[in-house]
């Protein structure tokens, strides 16, 4: 809990994402402001601030988490970095909001989880979507039991990334679709469970050795319900972005859990008809910053806390090796 009336935010990175998943919601949020930005190249770095009107530039990552005027970090950093400098942000007594997946397997995902729960910080994973009204509308439904009993859960996210010098195709920087779209997908999988799955079987189609390009996997939960989910930066399955739930006495369909902002649609069929649902237009990355705010201003729960993460990382080194692939 911090003793400012303003969360002043530094980014590790002059990341695409930020502008979008933290920038712009910035500046619409009265409580958080995006004060510098850190890049291995400082003239990007320089570039990058005069664009987005950023105040601030430092010549490394070591500089930016020296900032004594700086109270958290976003952590966008390619994969494999996010557990070494979600660390070093939090022995410089800094907050972090760090981008998902949270780490590159859950062996680390412990490490950061202890040394967060030691600092006493937020450290917080960017599944902004949970944070949308949405994803907690749905949880509602379920959790009123008017679907019934819960018999099978899906999820799938599915999008086309045919430009294979991605960092995201990277083995060695934690890539591949499984640790990319299929975060979310399983992520989604486990709201709608309502648990912690264990893996049936996986399946993968490659872009090389140990680099998957899509991921299939099929689990099943304690409570006897099964679940699967369908993760692709390529494959047949060009555009995928839904979410369904079925019980005995009715099932929910979702499209497009993970941007609701651009287009959603919420479906509930039972023995009473067929319902439609659409909730806010308010960007998902708006309500997750409110909520990071709120956690480091005023000691608020978070939804995506490392214990959480621990949870998620488990299932997909998991899924990996029912693949037949090394966890990342």
């Amino acid at each position: 809990m911090s003793n400012t009336t303003t969360v002043r935010i530094g980014v590790l990175g002059a990341a695409r994402i930020a502008p979008n998943a933290l920038i712009a919601p910035a500046r619409d949020n009265a409580e958080a402001e995006v004060v510098a930005v850190a890049a291995r190249d400082r003239d990007r770095a320089s570039a990058y601030a005069q664009k987005h009107g950023i105040g601030r530039v430092h010549g490394s990552y070591e500089e930016l988490l020296a900032d004594p005027d700086i109270d958290a970090v976003y952590n966008p950093l390619p994969n494999a970095l996010h557990a070494r400098w979600t660390l070093a942000a939090l022995d410089a007594g800094k907050h972090v909001l760090c981008e998902k997946p949270f780490t590159s397997n859950a062996a680390e995902a412990k490490t950061v989880a202890e040394a967060a729960e030691k600092s006493g910080l937020v450290v917080m994973e960017a599944f902004h979507y949970r944070y949308h009204p949405l994803a907690q509308r749905v949880a509602d439904i379920l959790a009123s039991g008017e679907i019934g009993t819960l018999r099978h859960v899906q999820a799938a996210l599915c999008f086309p990334l045919p430009k294979f010098s991605d960092i995201r195709y990277n083995r060695d920087l934690g890539g591949g679709a499984m640790m990319d779209a299929g975060c979310y997908a399983l992520h989604m999988v486990r709201l709608l469970g309502g648990g912690e799955p264990d893996v049936v079987s996986a399946h993968a189609k490659l872009h090389k050795p140990d680099v998957d390009r899509a991921m299939k996997a099929d689990l099943v939960f304690p409570q006897g319900h099964t679940g699967a989910l369908t993760a692709s930066l390529w494959s047949r399955d060009l555009l995928k972005i839904t979410a369904s739930a079925v019980g005995d006495k009715g099932r929910v369909n979702v499209f497009n859990f993970v941007m609701p902002q651009g287009y959603h649609r919420l479906t509930v069929r039972t023995a009473d008809g067929k319902r439609v649902e659409q909730l806010s237009k308010r960007p998902s990355y708006s309500y997750q910053l409110d909520a990071f705010c709120g956690a480091v201003l005023r000691g608020e729960p978070i939804l995506t806390p490392p214990s959480d993460s621990i949870r998620t990382m488990t299932v997909i080194d998991e899924i990996y090796r029912k693949a037949g692939l090394t966890p990342r």
